[in-house]
């Protein structure tokens, strides 16, 4: 089985300049262990909600900073020497080029910042 097949990640953008969001709605609607939704576009950046339990495997963005903010739950990111424990109204840039992997014990509901031009799954 391929490493990314147990993620649902929709690189789709869902919405436009003037379009209200409705996060609670979305998260409300995740049904699948692990969901990845783009949202929208800002500058050159997307804003993706991710709504998950388990972890993600290893991997690094070799051009682009990747910003995680919890909203709901607990985000562990796995670093190779240490792991930074984010709890709801918390956030925290990973580098690029930096190997990291999140982890979520319970359902954690995040947003993640990262350049348009990113690949969700790591280079």
């Amino acid at each position: 089985m391929d490493s990314n097949s147990k993620y649902n990640i929709d690189t789709e953008i869902h919405y436009g300049p003037l379009e209200m969001i409705d996060l609670s709605k979305l998260i409300d609607g995740c049904d699948k262990q692990w969901q990845n939704l783009g949202l929208c576009l800002v500058n050159d950046s997307v804003i993706r909600l991710g709504v998950i339990k388990g972890e993600f495997h290893w991997h690094k963005h070799d051009l682009e900073d990747e910003f995680f903010y919890v909203i709901d739950g607990q985000l562990l990111i796995d670093l190779e020497d240490r792991t930074v424990e984010l709890g709801p109204q918390q956030g925290f840039v990973v580098p690029r080029g930096v190997n990291h992997r999140t982890r979520a014990t319970q359902r954690t509901a995040i947003l993640m910042v990262e350049g348009s031009t990113v690949t969700p799954t790591g280079d």
